[in-house]
């Protein structure tokens, strides 16, 4: 199973048009879930944080390429020191949602 871990992600292919370089970004880390790794059925990880519900806290999601689907963690910790425990299904409708491949 893959591991996934947090990574900024930059639009376009020239993260120098960002005004970053490596030394403005902090070393990965390895995201827990309720004490341990987060692992997705299919590898590809996708990470992604961001406060989606306004609360200052945020919610980490992860697509997996398997089935296309998306898992939100939300953050049960602080601001400063998220946590994350279980996750739900992105769901549209009451249904979950994917995105097929190809």
């Amino acid at each position: 199973m893959w591991k996934c871990m947090l990574a900024l992600v930059v639009a376009g292919n020239d993260p120098a048009a960002t005004g970053l370089s490596a030394s403005d970004l902090s070393a990965p880390v390895r995201l827990l879930a309720n004490g341990q790794p987060i692992n997705v059925d299919v590898g590809h990880a996708a990470p992604f944080y961001a406060d989606l519900k306004g609360d200052g806290k945020g919610v980490l999601l992860v697509g997996q390429f398997g089935q296309g689907k998306l898992r939100l963690y939300p953050n049960i910790g602080s601001k400063n020191d998220p946590r994350f425990d279980k996750f739900d299904w992105l769901k549209v409708g009451g249904a979950e949602c994917s995105v097929p491949a190809g």
